[in-house]
């Protein structure tokens, strides 16, 4: 005979009955529903992988290297791609970085997960930007972190607004920022602010995280360094992710950090998991030494670009004229706001019009702002972008 609910529940851990989904689990319920449009996800488009290149690596490799392919790898992840990501960083991003300083995840998001665990204690509080990756607050909830947002502007987080916040709030455990595209909004954090964020940290001993998944997909715009390449101490801990530019299904992410950070993450990477998937490794290293991926990142952005263009557009051309949105010069997502409108309470007028977006209080912390929401533009067809835009202008208008 089963238990009843309330009898397992009384067995749980107090964080894991804290738990709760996202809106970003919320919106993909809906999917199934064939008519349905949806903005909502955070899914690179499945155009942009290379599957034929994969191919060719497996048939090529797997005769002669499939048993140490298919055989568990080191804990911090296969010497040959850490080398490889080594080389890439320091070509691409003008950050110095020895592969003994740099672990394999499962995904970048086991790396914010392992760096939460690492770096706080349940109960601690660490600052974000305001609004910040939802998923990020997922995770750091998940080992009873508290949040601190701090406001942004179109430069990025507003440093003025991070030393005030400092001094109601002088010791978080760290900063957490997305520089690059970030999601939500698709800002881009200008050179000044980055600089000026890693003196505060250097002044005031704080750790600082720099995650940056978008930011090989600019479209236009001059190229800023990442903070970690500005960042002479080395403390700065860094998160890429192969999600966006090769496969979100191989889950392969990476952080590089200095020795004791990578040094305590390979106790945590033991104890979740003992190494990252070595086929994914495989593919990956060999994706990058034969050229792929520098030949494959400007495809990428082509098809973005123009997804990307065709969304602003088509708010250009049906939007009511309050509605504001981003215009970023990269990456996957627009933030849309239209003052006076509850984002939250819209969406079940949306999804009765077949058209789903991220209501914008997922982003926040403290559920703070209700005026907003997030667009992905890379998955959806040009069709699909084009009517989608055209269903949510008619519910901006008739629910307003």
């Amino acid at each position: 005979m089963m238990r009843s609910g309330l009898l397992v529940r009384s067995k749980f851990s107090s964080i894991v009955n804290e738990m709760r989904p996202s809106a970003i689990d919320i919106t993909l319920k809906v999917l199934s529903d064939p008519e349905m449009i949806s903005f909502g996800g955070g899914m690179p488009n499945p155009e942009s992988f290379p599957v034929n290149e994969i191919l060719q690596i497996l048939n090529e490799r797997f005769p002669t290297k499939g048993k140490n392919m298919l055989q568990y790898g080191p804990i911090n992840g296969t010497e040959s791609l850490r080398n490889a990501i080594s080389e890439m960083l320091l070509k691409r991003e003008g950050i110095k970085i020895s592969p003994n300083n740099i672990i394999l995840t499962s995904g970048s998001q086991q790396g914010l997960y392992m760096l939460g665990k690492l770096l706080a204690d349940r109960g601690d509080y660490v600052i974000t930007e305001a609004p910040t990756y939802v998923d990020a607050i997922v995770s750091f909830r998940a080992s009873g972190i508290r949040m601190i947002g701090v406001e942004m502007d179109s430069a990025g987080m507003k440093t003025e607004k991070l030393r005030e916040t400092l001094k109601r709030y002088p010791r978080p455990r760290f900063i957490y920022v997305i520089p690059n595209f970030q999601n939500p909004t698709g800002i881009t954090m200008s050179l000044e602010r980055r600089k000026e964020i890693l003196e505060i940290v250097e002044e005031k001993g704080i750790a600082l995280i720099e995650d940056d998944p978008y930011g090989n997909l600019r479209f236009c715009g001059r190229k800023i360094p990442p903070i970690k390449s500005l960042d002479e101490s080395g403390d700065t801990i860094y998160l890429g992710t192969f999600s966006k530019i090769l496969s979100p299904g191989l889950r392969l992410g990476y952080i590089a950090g200095p020795d004791d950070v990578i040094e305590k993450l390979l106790l945590e990477k033991e104890a979740i998991d003992i190494g990252s998937s070595t086929l994914s490794q495989f593919i990956a290293e060999e994706y990058i030494s034969r050229g792929y991926l520098e030949k494959h990142i400007p495809k990428i952005i082509k098809l973005y670009k123009h997804k990307r263009d065709l969304m602003i557009e088509s708010f250009e051309s049906y939007f009511p004229d309050n509605v504001q949105f981003t215009r970023p010069e990269g990456g996957m997502f627009i933030w849309v706001t239209k003052k006076g409108t509850n984002t939250d309470k819209m969406l079940p007028f949306a999804i009765n019009r077949k058209v789903v977006y991220v209501v914008g209080s997922a982003f926040y912390p403290n559920r703070g702002d209700h005026s907003s929401m997030r667009l992905n533009f890379t998955y959806s067809s040009d069709e699909n972008i084009v009517e989608g835009v055209k269903r949510l202008a008619s519910v901006f208008r008739d629910y307003s």
